[in-house]
């Protein structure tokens, strides 16, 4: 996908970023010229790597260690990016956890702390950002939801909720702040290629294979091309939506 980078250089959070999903975001962010902030809570030497790979390709980028789950580190975390590298722009809250329990086993806490990481953080962030984008009168806000969200996901109840609050965090979030040339969207990603599902048993994989059209897991980089699109100057005229990028698993 060739996407037409944003006139104006911006600096781009993305939480959740040094593996996965979130690293294939932030390599192409910077592609698109963005100082990008790489967030990650504990694996600094992954974090790290995605640094020097966008570094070695004339970006511009920095890890910044926070847990996000907590409000004070999340907006401590804006505070520190926008001080090393200027405000910030461009906000992609990809972070989270994804307990698995039955809905009946389920403990309180752990059905908090996954609202926490989950939804709190996006909240506690996109309030920390907006302030600056409004001043600027420009931004880009990108929640990574599910399609979990959508469909519900067995054993996930908690995931499923808090990535379905992203949605009406989305929504609301994007009424707010349209008269200040700032876009809210979520991404609703289905089955991706990644560490979660090389541990998946062969026969669950056969099954989850069956079950989209396309027959064939999603590749982070295919979520990360629908964020770069959304963080463009192209997609100025879309917010308030949510992209699914499932292989069709939503429409089956």
């Amino acid at each position: 996908m060739s996407i037409i980078p944003s006139t104006t250089p911006s600096v781009a959070l993305v939480t959740g970023a040094s593996r996965g999903i979130g690293k294939a975001i932030a390599l192409a962010l910077a592609a698109d010229g963005n100082r990008v902030a790489v967030n990650y809570r504990a694996s600094q030497t992954e974090a790290d790597a995605v640094v020097t790979a966008i570094r070695a390709s004339g970006g511009e980028a920095q890890a910044f260690c926070a847990d996000v789950a907590e409000p004070a580190c999340a907006a401590e975390l804006v505070q520190q990016v926008e001080t090393a590298l200027g405000a910030v722009t461009v906000l992609v809250c990809n972070a989270g956890i994804m307990p698995t329990q039955f809905l009946a086993l389920s403990r309180l806490e752990d059905w908090r702390a996954t609202m926490a990481a989950n939804l709190d953080s996006a909240f506690v962030l996109t309030k920390a950002v907006s302030r600056n984008m409004v001043r600027l009168r420009r931004g880009r806000i990108v929640y990574i939801s599910s399609d979990a969200a959508l469909l519900g996901d067995l054993m996930r109840a908690a995931y499923s909720a808090s990535k379905c609050g992203l949605l009406g965090l989305s929504r609301a979030a994007a009424r707010e702040l349209a008269a200040s040339n700032i876009t809210v969207n979520a991404v609703a990603p289905g089955l991706i290629d990644t560490a979660l599902l090389a541990g998946m048993p062969e026969t669950r994989r056969t099954r989850q294979l069956a079950a989209i059209p396309m027959g064939r897991f999603g590749k982070p980089e295919e979520v990360a091309g629908v964020v770069r699109f959304l963080c463009s100057d192209h997609a100025a005229y879309i917010t308030g939506q949510t992209i699914c990028v499932d292989g069709g698993l939503n429409t089956k």
